[in-house]
């Protein structure tokens, strides 16, 4: 199902195709999130105003929203330009940053989700909230989980929305609802440093944008990263370092590191 030449191949095509990817994220990672888009050979826009989201998704293509800092303009924002990606059938990927938190958060991801996302990617604790189960114990916008105790939810939401879920953690899991992929990639560090979720989101959006099987493209969009994480990794020698290593891992990523690193199931 995920192979290495399918992660390969997407990456390939990301970088050939450059797609314009429109980002309605949080203020905390515009610039990481921008760069990284870059750095993997998207072209990355960072579009809030209400007054010309929906006029800048339909010349996007794909879309990324992350709840991470919210106030009711960009609500509305997020609302308007998912419904607009629906109807022009431009993919979007909703990052449900620290849902359950507090009533706006929730009831914010609950009306995103209504708008149909292609793909929702989040840490356990995210997905389990998602998909209803009460006992769900989020940390702000930490994971009190484990990757391995969301993948059934993580089915059941896929099941109940027709998107590709991803949880991303030690191991992240992509699910459709039937099929699951999983990605042993990525490092300690990555824990360390700000945004690596919200980085990741963003390039599920790049990868979403060319490759229309929204498992495959969320898994290889993770699976890049992972390695790409490792690469810095080996370079880094600490989390402000690693920052700059990932950057040039994820631009100089080929498919001979891929082989020898990606550990996929």
């Amino acid at each position: 199902m995920l192979s290495v030449d399918g992660v390969w191949s997407a990456l390939s095509t990301v970088r050939s195709r450059q797609p314009l990817v429109h980002n309605i994220t949080n203020y905390v990672v515009m610039n990481n999130t921008a760069n990284a888009l870059l750095a993997v050979g998207a072209s990355p826009a960072m579009v809030h105003a209400v007054e010309e989201v929906e006029e800048f998704v339909r010349i996007s293509q794909a879309l990324v929203v992350n709840i991470g800092t919210l106030s009711p303009a960009w609500v509305e924002s997020m609302v308007r330009a998912g419904d607009t990606a629906k109807v022009h059938g431009i993919p979007w990927v909703l990052d449900p940053v620290g849902v359950g938190a507090t009533r706006l958060r929730s009831a914010a991801a609950a009306d995103l989700i209504r708008r149909g996302p292609a793909v929702i990617r989040g840490n356990a604790s995210e997905i389990r909230t998602l998909a209803g189960l009460v006992d769900s114990a989020g940390k702000g916008v930490d994971s009190a989980h484990g990757s391995e105790a969301a993948v059934d939810a993580a089915r059941a939401l896929a099941r109940e929305t027709g998107a590709a879920v991803a949880v991303t953690g030690v191991v992240d899991y992509v699910t459709d609802g039937e099929r699951v992929a999983a990605i042993a990639n990525g490092h300690r560090l990555m824990a360390c440093v700000t945004g690596m979720g919200c980085t990741a989101t963003a390039l599920v959006g790049a990868f979403a944008a060319v490759e229309r099987d929204f498992l495959a493209a969320a898994a290889s969009a993770l699976a890049v990263l992972g390695v790409a994480g490792e690469v810095a990794a080996g370079r880094a020698q600490g989390p402000g370092s690693f920052q700059m290593h990932l950057l040039d891992a994820l631009y100089g990523l080929d498919r001979e590191t891929l082989v020898a690193r990606a550990r996929l199931s």
